[in-house]
C-alpha cells in the first residue's frame, strides 16, 4: 500500500512540475510560433519582429487593464487582462498594419528577396523594443489580479491525504483552454472560409493564385490581423503565467522559431507540435528529479544530487539544440514545410 501512494506522490510531481506547465508553456509557444509560420508560408520572410509584437500587444494590454483596475473595474475570479484583451488587439493590428504600409509593402513591390525583408525585420524588432521599454519600462511587471489557482495544493493534499499537492493556477488552465479555441477557430478559418482558402491558396503558390483572381492586398491585410491576433494573446498569456518583460519576449523568439522550425516552417499544425515538443523538452532536461526517484527507489539507492541535467538558466539552449539538429538532419522538419 505504501508503494502506491509512493508511485502516486511521484506521478503528481510529474504533474505538478512536468506535464501541465509544459502544455500551458507550450500553448504559449505554439501560438507564437503559429504567427510566425504564418507570416514566412504567406508573406514569404522570417518575421524577427513577432516577439517584440507579442510584447507591444501585451503592453497595451497591461496599460489598459491598470486604467480598468483604477477604475475599481475587474473581471471576478478571472485577469482583468481579458478585458483589456480586445484593445490590446486593435492596437496592435494598426501597428502591424501601419508598418507594413510603410515598410515591408515597398520591399515586397520591389521583389526583394527574404534576406532582405529578414533584416527589415530586424530593424522594426529593435523599434518596437525601445518603444515597449521607453512607455512601460525594462523591468518585471505584473497585472495578474483574480483568483489564483483553480486546484490548490494544499486543499489538494488535504482532500487525498497525500505528501505532494497538485496545483493549477488560473493562467495555466485559461492559457490551455484559449490555445485550443483559437487554434480550432483558426483552422475552421483557413479551411473552411473563401479568404483562408485564398490564403492557403496564395501560400502554396502566388502566380497561380493571382490568375485566379485572388487579391493579394487582401491577403496581406488578413495575415497580418491574424498575426496580431496570435501575437497579443499568446503574449499576454505569457504576462499573465510568468510576468511581463520586454526583454524576455525578445527570448522568446528562439523557442518559437525552433518550434516553427521543427514543425516545417510555413506549417500550421507542425507549428503546433512543434511549440509542445520544445516547451516540454526544456521541461523536462531542467527539472530537478530527486524527489520523484525519492518516493521511486529504496533508501539505500535514493539518490544524493539534484538529478537536473540542465540548470533552469540554460532552458533556451535546449531549443537551440533542437533547432540546429532540425536545420543539419532534417531542414523541412517534422511536417515537412518550407526550407528556411
Amino acid at each position: 500500500m505504501e508503494a502506491i501512494t509512493d508511485l502516486i506522490n511521484a506521478i503528481v510531481l510529474l504533474l505538478n512540475f512536468i506535464v501541465v506547465p509544459g502544455l500551458s508553456y507550450g500553448s504559449q509557444i505554439a501560438l507564437g510560433a503559429l504567427g510566425i509560420t504564418l507570416v514566412y508560408g504567406i508573406l514569404r520572410f522570417a518575421n524577427f519582429a513577432h516577439g517584440d509584437t507579442m510584447a507591444f500587444g501585451t503592453m497595451i494590454t497591461i496599460l489598459v487593464t491598470w486604467w480598468l483596475q483604477s477604475k475599481g473595474i475587474n473581471f471576478g475570479p478571472l485577469p482583468t487582462a481579458l478585458l483589456a484583451l480586445p484593445a490590446g488587439i486593435v492596437v496592435t493590428i494598426l501597428i502591424l498594419l501601419i508598418t507594413d504600409k510603410l515598410v515591408y509593402r515597398h520591399y515586397r513591390r520591389h521583389k526583394s528577396p527574404p534576406v532582405t525583408l529578414l533584416i527589415v525585420s530586424m530593424g522594426v524588432m529593435f523599434m518596437m523594443n525601445g518603444i515597449v521599454r521607453f512607455i512601460i519600462g525594462p523591468n518585471d511587471q505584473r497585472f495578474l489580479d483574480g483568483e489564483r489557482f483553480i486546484i490548490h495544493a494544499r486543499n489538494f493534499k488535504a482532500m487525498t491525504g497525500l505528501n505532494e499537492g497538485l496545483s493549477i493556477k488560473v493562467s495555466q488552465g485559461m492559457t490551455i483552454f484559449i490555445a485550443i479555441i483559437l487554434v480550432t477557430a483558426l483552422f475552421w478559418f483557413l479551411q473552411k472560409t473563401r479568404t483562408g482558402k485564398a490564403m492557403r491558396a496564395f501560400s502554396d503558390n502566388e502566380d497561380l493564385a493571382l490568375l485566379s483572381g485572388v487579391n493579394p492586398d487582401r491577403v496581406v491585410l488578413v495575415t497580418w490581423i491574424i498575426v496580431a491576433i496570435l501575437a497579443t494573446i499568446a503574449g499576454t498569456l505569457y504576462g499573465l503565467d510568468k510576468s511581463f518583460k520586454p526583454f524576455t519576449y525578445l527570448q522568446l523568439l528562439l523557442p518559437m522559431f525552433a518550434a516553427a522550425i521543427l514543425g516545417g516552417v510555413g506549417n500550421p499544425i507542425g507549428a503546433i507540435m512543434g511549440g509542445y515538443v520544445i516547451a516540454f523538452s526544456e521541461v523536462i532536461v531542467t527539472y530537478a528529479y530527486k524527489k520523484v526517484f525519492v518516493y521511486l527507489l529504496p533508501v539505500s539507492l535514493e539518490p544524493s544530487g539534484l538529478m537536473q541535467l540542465l540548470s533552469t538558466d540554460y532552458k533556451f539552449a535546449v531549443s537551440f539544440i533542437i533547432l540546429v539538429l532540425v536545420l543539419l538532419i532534417k531542414p523541412t522538419g517534422l511536417m515537412k514545410g518550407k526550407v528556411l
